[in-house]
């Protein structure tokens, strides 16, 4: 037996994260993530059509170091600290935390507030088709928007431990997706990985934007000259602000 919980949202969550997401606009959170209902994961297709560039996020690229990328030599999740790990001390890991964040219809284990059993993306932002969640199946990921491993390779192999944890389980870094569409992904960065759901690249593209910029990765040329590209036709896109503390609290360890 399952309960459900209205709505699919924690409130720990809902607290601490605050996505400019949609295009222009900065809607109001629900299934589809931070600030982002889920009419909202066309937002950036429409403003992309109501013409110029501009806007925070696209301002904000500038404000990115420029280098190569390192080598990926030494990378290991296990440097990014045990998956999942409860950060923000709300009971729930990191896991759950955003299934119940971006999850519609969201029903929980018997006697357990945090175990999401199952739930749907209404839509997927990254392919735009509508993907049931049944714990224990594979349909749905949490996705790393910027990889642990494009991290590594543009600053985070010089971090203390505690922030390479916390970025793991940031949720302004974060979000559930179809799984055989992230999976296609890898460890990409904006230039060479994209969502082929196109309304949704404008909202994508600034999260990592803002990820970047909170946690001061680096990006190389190619990268930065993607990152323009996409916002230059989204109209006014806000860049997403809030997450966690970039340090861990000192109980987590990573390797």
């Amino acid at each position: 037996m399952v309960r459900v919980r209205g709505g699919g949202v924690a409130a720990a969550v809902v607290l601490v994260v605050m996505f400019g997401a949609g295009g222009c606009d900065g809607t109001t959170l629900g299934s589809a993530g931070p600030e982002e209902s889920a009419s909202g994961a066309n937002g950036g297709a429409n403003g992309g059509a109501n013409g110029g560039g501009g806007g925070a996020a696209l301002a904000a690229v500038d404000s990115l170091t420029v280098k190569g990328r390192a080598p990926k030599t030494g990378y290991a999740r296990d440097r990014f600290g045990s998956a999942w790990a409860d950060t923000d001390s709300n009971k729930c890991d990191t896991r759950d935390d955003i299934l119940i964040r971006d999850l519609a219809g969201v029903k929980f284990r018997s006697g357990d507030d945090c175990k999401v059993a199952s739930g749907e993306l209404e839509p997927d932002p990254y392919s735009g088709k509508d993907v049931k969640f049944t714990r224990g199946r594979s349909e749905v990921d949490i996705d790393h928007i910027v990889a642990l491993s494009d991290a590594w390779q543009k600053g985070a192999k010089y971090w203390d431990p505690s922030k390479r944890i916390a970025l793991a389980n940031d949720p302004l870094n974060l979000r559930a997706v179809d799984a055989s569409t992230n999976r296609s992904k890898g460890d990409g960065d904006a230039a060479t990985w994209l969502p082929p759901n196109k309304a949704y690249r404008c909202t994508y593209v600034a999260n990592q934007v803002a990820v970047k910029k909170k946690y001061e990765l680096w990006v190389t040329e190619a990268e930065k000259a993607a990152m323009k590209k996409v916002l230059s036709g989204c109209g006014g896109q806000k860049l997403p602000t809030g997450g966690n503390p970039t340090s861990a609290p000192a109980r987590f360890h990573a390797s």
